[in-house]
């Protein structure tokens, strides 16, 4: 049981260390808003491909920022 909270407490840790620096990265670039709250899109983007097998933070993080900008430009 210890183990498999601490699985899913390093789970969490690296989703959010993904989502904080893709969102960093699109703030600064402009594709996202000044804010202080969760984009959703790109939270969603990340839990799925971390659900398919991405755990590396800096490759997550990458893979979601190129998946959103794709996706940015499609719905544009």
């Amino acid at each position: 049981m210890l183990v498999e909270r601490d699985l899913r407490v390093r789970d969490l840790e690296v989703v959010g260390e993904a989502y904080a620096i893709a969102a960093n990265f699109l703030r600064k670039s402009g594709a996202l808003p000044d804010s202080f709250m969760t984009n959703e899109r790109l939270l969603g983007i990340i839990v799925k491909l971390f659900q398919h097998g991405e755990n590396n933070k800096i490759r997550l993080a990458n893979k979601a920022i190129a998946r959103f900008e794709a996706e940015t430009l499609v719905l544009a």
